[in-house]
C-alpha cells in the first residue's frame, strides 16, 4: 500500500450514514457496563458490513473487537468509547436522548460512530491491507475503567484478538474548531484519583459546643487546609488540583451532629507527586481531627493513571493531521490539562496516542463543554476523526510492515 493510500480514501458516501448511526446511538445512552443497545447497534452495523468481531470479555461484555486484515500481520488499534453520563438533556435536539437523566455529554456516539466509519471505509479494502487493524468498542470510560479490564482480558497481548503493535484514540474538543487536530507528546491528561474524608466527634446541642466535638469546625478547616498541600507542599512547577466537590453534615442549625464527610478528587501529572499528595491528604485530615478532639477515616480511591503519549506516535498524529487535513490543521497541546481518560491504561502496555479533534462549528466562537446537558458532537467533526485514523493506519503500514 503506498503512503496514506487508506487516507485517500472518498469518505463522502459513508458520512450521511454515519451522521445517521450517531443519531441513533445519541437517542439511546447507556451508562457504564450497561451499554446493550449501542453495543447491538454497533454489532448490527458491522453485520451489515460484512465486518467480523468478538465481543467483549465476561468483565466488560459490552465491548466489541473487529479486525480487518491479516491477524498475523503487524497490528494496529483503533479505540472509541462507547458509553454516556447520568445527566439530563438540554440540547432540544430532534435526535436528544429519549431517557431522562442519561445523555451523551461526552461525544462518545460521534467517537464511537467514527471509528464505525473507519471500519465501513477499510471494510472492502480488507483483503489487501499490509497490516491487521483492530477496532475496539469499549464500554465504561467514564468512571469505570474499562479500558483496564479489557487490557486485564488480553485485548493488547494477543489473548483477546491479534497482539496490538501500536494504538490510537481520539476525543472530540469543545474549544477547538472543526478541522484542527491537537495533542502532545508525554503527559496529555491528568490521573484521577478521589478521596472521602469523614470526621467523627461528638454531637451536641449548638448552643453549648464546649460539651462536644465539633466534626463540621474540622472537615471545613481540612477543606481549606487541603489547598495548601498544591502551594506549600508540592514543587511549583508540578501540576495538581485537589477539589472538594461533595460535602454533608447535620441536620438542624442547633444541633452539632456528630460526623460531617466530605469527598473530591485529586488530579496529577507525575506518579511521584500523586503519591505524595495521597500521603499528605491523610496526615493533614489526621492532624486536624486530633486538633479538633475528632477521628478520621479517610478512603483514598486511586482512579485512572495519567495519559502519556509516546513521543514518536505523537509526532505521527502531527505529520498525518498536516497531510491528510492541510498544513495548518495541527496545533500542538502547549500544556496538559487536567482532566482524565482511561485510554491511559493501554498507553501503559504499548506506544500510542491520544488525541484532540476540534467540534466547535464554524462561526461560532464558543460551544457548550463536555459534561454540559448542551454538549453534542458535531457530525463534521467525524469526517476529520476518520481521516486522522485512516492516516496513521498508513504511517503505521509504512513503518511496521514497509
Amino acid at each position: 500500500m503506498d503512503t496514506f493510500t487508506a487516507g485517500k480514501l472518498d469518505l463522502a458516501p459513508i458520512l450521511p450514514a454515519m451522521a445517521d448511526f450517531r443519531h441513533r446511538l445519541h437517542q439511546i445512552p447507556e451508562l457504564l457496563y450497561e451499554e446493550f443497545q449501542t453495543a447491538a447497534a454497533i454489532r448490527a452495523e458491522l453485520d451489515q458490513r460484512g465486518i467480523g468481531y468478538i465481543t467483549g470479555p465476561a468483565t466488560a461484555p459490552t465491548a466489541t473487537i473487529a479486525v480487518l486484515g491479516d491477524p498475523h500481520k503487524p497490528c494496529v488499534a483503533l479505540r472509541a468509547d462507547i458509553d454516556a453520563l447520568p445527566i439530563t438533556e438540554a440540547t432540544g435536539l430532534p435526535y436528544a436522548s429519549r431517557h431522562s437523566g442519561r445523555m451523551h455529554a461526552c461525544g462518545h456516539d460521534g467517537h464511537t460512530a467514527t471509528l464505525m466509519g473507519v471500519a465501513a471505509a477499510l471494510a472492502k479494502l480488507a483483503p489487501s491491507l499490509p497490516v491487521c487493524v483492530k477496532l475496539i468498542w469499549q464500554p465504561a470510560e467514564e468512571s469505570g475503567g474499562g479500558a483496564d479490564r479489557l487490557v486485564k482480558a488480553g485485548v493488547l497481548d494477543g489473548r483477546l484478538g491479534p497482539k496490538v503493535s501500536a494504538i490510537f484514540g481520539l476525543h472530540g474538543w469543545p474549544g477547538l474548531p472543526v478541522g484542527l487536530v491537537a495533542t502532545k507528546p508525554g503527559e496529555l491528561l491528568a490521573a484521577v484519583d478521589g478521596f472521602a474524608v469523614t470526621f467523627t466527634g461528638k454531637g451536641c446541642h449548638a448552643a453549648f459546643p464546649h460539651l462536644g466535638a465539633d466534626p463540621i469546625a474540622a472537615a471545613c478547616s481540612a477543606v481549606v487546609e487541603l489547598q495548601q498541600i498544591a502551594s506549600r507542599e508540592i514543587d511549583p512547577t508540578d501540576a495538581v488540583v485537589i477539589t472538594v466537590a461533595r460535602i454533608n453534615a447535620g441536620t438542624a442549625t442547633n444541633i452539632i451532629p456528630d460526623t460531617a464527610a466530605f469527598a473530591g478528587t485529586a488530579r496529577t501529572l507525575a506518579e511521584q507527586t500523586r503519591a505524595q499528595v495521597k500521603e499528605a491528604i491523610i496526615r493533614r485530615c489526621q492532624g486536624i481531627a486530633a486538633a479538633g478532639r475528632c477521628t478520621v477515616q479517610v478512603d483514598y480511591d486511586a482512579g485512572y493513571p495519567a495519559t502519556i503519549n509516546d513521543p514518536r506516535l505523537a509526532d505521527w498524529v502531527a505529520d498525518c493531521a498536516r497531510t491528510a487535513l492541510g498544513e495548518k490543521a495541527f496545533i500542538p497541546v502547549a500544556r496538559p490539562t487536567m482532566g482524565g481518560e482511561d485510554f491511559s491504561y493501554y498507553l501503559q502496555q504499548i506506544p500510542g496516542c491520544f488525541f484532540f479533534v476540534g467540534v466547535q462549528p464554524p462561526g461560532m466562537n464558543s460551544y457548550p463543554g463536555l459534561h454540559s446537558d448542551h454538549y453534542d458532537f458535531t457530525d463534521d467533526a467525524m469526517a476529520v476523526g476518520m481521516k486522522m485514523f485512516l492516516a496513521l493506519i498508513d504511517r503505521f503500514a509504512v513503518d511496521y510492515a514497509g
